[in-house]
Order: C-alpha cells, then structure tokens, then sequence
C-alpha cells in the first residue's frame, strides 16, 4: 500500500468515528424528558422499573439526583414513547451512515 491509500483510509475511518460520536450526542439529547417536575432520561432501565411497580405513585431519583413523587404510568408511557421514537430516528441514520461506509 502506498501512503496516499493509507492517509485517506484513516481520514475515511476518523469520519466515520466522528459522525458516530455526532449521532450519538445528537440521541442522547432527544432522550432526555422534562416531566412531573423532575428531569428523565428515557432508557430501558427506568422503563422496565416502571414497569414493574405495582403502585399508581412512585419516588425516583431524576437526573438532577432530586427525589420526585411520579404517577408510574403516565411517565412510563412518555418515557417509553420518547425512547422508540428517538432509537428509531438513530437506528435509521446509522443504517445510513454505515452504508456510506
């Protein structure tokens, strides 16, 4: 190989990392929720433990590490929503990024 090809193999390589770092930081924003006066954000943790709570209110830690009082349900639900939407968008443009590749 000759060291044109290997210079524009690792510039190809460094983008591609960066627009993966880019994508990332990009999702990672659209998951957080602002909702029952606390701040959330929306991953499999939080949803499975919602899901398995039996009661209608429940106390949890929020990203701020301030406890607040939820309905289980209603945060469930939004979280669950704000986290199949934004996995869907990010899953789309990697599968995108990674054609490019």
């Amino acid at each position: 190989m000759d060291t044109k090809t290997l210079i524009a193999d690792v510039k190809a390589r460094f983008n591609h990392n960066t627009a993966k770092a880019y994508l990332k930081d990009k999702y990672s924003s659209k998951l957080t929720v602002a909702s029952h006066g606390g701040l959330w954000r929306a991953g499999p943790e939080i949803i499975s433990f919602l899901n398995c709570v039996q009661d209608e209110t429940v106390i949890l830690i929020d990203t701020f590490d301030n406890p607040v009082k939820v309905n289980r349900i209603e945060l469930r639900d939004k979280l669950l929503e704000t986290y199949s939407t934004a996995m869907s968008q990010w899953h789309d443009e990697w599968v995108d990024l990674e054609k490019k590749r």
